[in-house]
């Protein structure tokens, strides 16, 4: 399995498909395997990059 690194773009992008797939009623957990990442990588990139936005 070939580990793919995102870019901080991508990753700010993801954590805001998780809040929109949030507010449109889905548990977080669902939203998060929708994205197709872990529950640890969710809640890491939100606390590094959680404040960030898209350029």
């Amino acid at each position: 399995m070939v580990n793919k690194r995102h870019k901080p773009e991508e990753i700010v992008q993801k954590l805001r498909q998780v809040d929109v797939l949030v507010g449109q009623g889905l548990q977080r957990v669902d939203a998060i395997r929708e994205v197709r990442i872990t529950e640890q990588t969710y809640y890491r990139w939100r606390k590094q990059y959680g404040g960030m936005g898209t350029d």
